[in-house]
Formats: structure tokens, C-alpha cells, sequence
């Protein structure tokens, strides 16, 4: 029975830490240009940094106006070369508004994060 108690307590120990480095294991946004709900000029460039790398293919953001019913500004996204950033160029000067960054990264393990940027262009 003490060997039965012995080899659970083991496997509820090595469970939780396999949990515990799965979560670790998430993309998160690091950095991001323009900052979150910075009030800024027409940026030429928009960028988010990461803490891991990224999967290219499944890792983007888009750039929205909310207060014009969610009107998407085109763009083109890239990630880097070390694969920790996701950087886009807006085609033209933004109008002044607020706008909301919605990105969607992937780390190369698999695990896929998303989350918002809030900025305004004055």
C-alpha cells in the first residue's frame, strides 16, 4: 500500500509540473509599437515583440477602427528574421482615431495565443 501512496504522489508531482511548463511555454507579448493606449502621430510602422519564437504562418495581427464599425486599414504583416516579431506597415497615414491592434501568434511548439492593442493616432 505505502508503494501504491508513494508512485500516485509521484505522478500528481511530475502532472503538475508538466502543467506548470506547458503554460510557461505560451507566446506573450513583450513589447509593443505603439505602446498599449499611447496616443500618438500616423505610425510608419507597427510592431509587437514577443518572448519565444513565432510560427510565421500562423502568427499576424490586423489593424481596426472600432468607432467606424470595425473598418480594417490594409496592411501586410511580416515576422522577423529571429522570429519574436510580427511587424506591419500601413498602407498610407492612418486618420485620427482610436485603433485596436487584434494579433494572433503561434510559438513553434504549437501553442497559440491572441490579444488586443489599444492605441490612438491624434
Amino acid at each position: 500500500m505505502m508503494r501504491r501512496h508513494l508512485t500516485f504522489a509521484g505522478l500528481a508531482a511530475s502532472a503538475a509540473l508538466l502543467i506548470a511548463g506547458q503554460a510557461a511555454a505560451h507566446a506573450h507579448l513583450v513589447t509593443s509599437t505603439p505602446d498599449a493606449n499611447a496616443t500618438i502621430g500616423s505610425p510608419k510602422t507597427i510592431s509587437l515583440t514577443f518572448n519565444e519564437k513565432l510560427t510565421p504562418a500562423f502568427s499576424k495581427f490586423e489593424l481596426s477602427m472600432p468607432a467606424m464599425n470595425g473598418m480594417k486599414v490594409k496592411m501586410k504583416t511580416t515576422v522577423s528574421k529571429d522570429h519574436l516579431t510580427i511587424v506591419g506597415k500601413p498602407q498610407g497615414k492612418l486618420m485620427p482615431g482610436a485603433y485596436v491592434i487584434t494579433w494572433h501568434a503561434a510559438s513553434d511548439d504549437g501553442h497559440k495565443m491572441d490579444g488586443v492593442v489599444p492605441f490612438s493616432v491624434k
